[in-house]
């Protein structure tokens, strides 16, 4: 199992996901024509995707899902309040609802969806299982059970690392969208990401990606200055990452 974070951000997200020669997404954040781009910089071909996984329905997340599926033929599978609170295809056939805590066999690779704490209607994450585990962990708003059994499970975790809260408290957002991000219907700040890790991630856990960054409530240097904290566990050695906004991450093997 490779992977590759092609995009992570308010801008648009999307997370590639290959075992031998197929592949899946999970979201399409990002236009059809990026995508297409970031994979070819990769070496990678689009028509190798077997699946879109949606986690939910805001726009960083689908944009980029009708013309992607459409043009290449590509299955959709999101749960049923995502299908009915966004548009996401013109081919209704492509769609696949998918329930919470559901696995679906696809690509020799078996993807896990969890329920998660956010403003959408029925939000989910993915855990995806090969002979390891990756589970990718963005847009949340608190450490529930299945977060935390997500972190304990993975080989490779992508987690958000959203904000500094100082950062957001002082920044420039109203009010109203300060208390949305940081509510448990929001976002994880760099320090409850790098607690959840510190508590609750195993000596499995070989590769560390931080994502969703915000462009205007963080930057590189605070998270991954965060999670430092790491350091107090002895059997904790993860390698830190972070995606990027504009371009895709390398093709890592998990």
């Amino acid at each position: 199992m490779k992977f590759s974070a092609l995009s992570s951000g308010s801008s648009g997200n999307c997370f590639y996901i290959k075992h031998n020669d197929s592949a899946i997404l999970v979201d399409a954040g990002i236009s059809c024509r990026q995508v297409v781009d970031k994979l070819s910089s990769l070496g990678e071909d689009a028509s190798k995707i077997k699946g879109i996984f949606i986690t939910h329905e805001h726009a960083d997340h689908v944009k980029g899902v009708d013309v992607l599926a459409r043009q290449f033929d590509i299955p959709i599978y999101a749960t049923k309040g995502t299908i009915d609170s966004c548009f996401l295809c013109s081919r209704n056939e492509l769609i696949n609802r998918i329930k919470k805590n559901e696995t679906v066999k696809i690509a020799g690779l078996e993807v896990e969806a969890f329920s998660k704490s956010h403003d959408g209607l029925e939000p989910v994450s993915f855990k995806i299982n090969n002979d390891k585990t990756l589970s990718i962990i963005t847009d949340v708003g608190k450490i529930c059970g299945n977060v935390i059994d997500a972190v304990s499970d993975s080989d490779f975790l992508v987690i958000e690392s959203n904000h500094d809260s100082k950062m957001l408290a002082e920044g420039q957002y109203p009010y109203f969208l300060k208390n949305r991000i940081a509510s448990e219907l929001g976002h994880l700040s760099n320090l409850k990401s790098a607690l959840c890790v510190l508590e609750h991630g195993r000596n499995k856990l070989k590769n560390l990606m931080l994502a969703h960054l915000s462009q205007n409530n963080n930057t590189p240097q605070l998270a991954l200055k965060t999670f430092s904290l790491l350091k107090e566990r002895k059997d904790l050695h993860p390698r830190i990452m972070l995606s990027l906004r504009d371009r895709a991450t390398s093709l890592m093997k998990i």
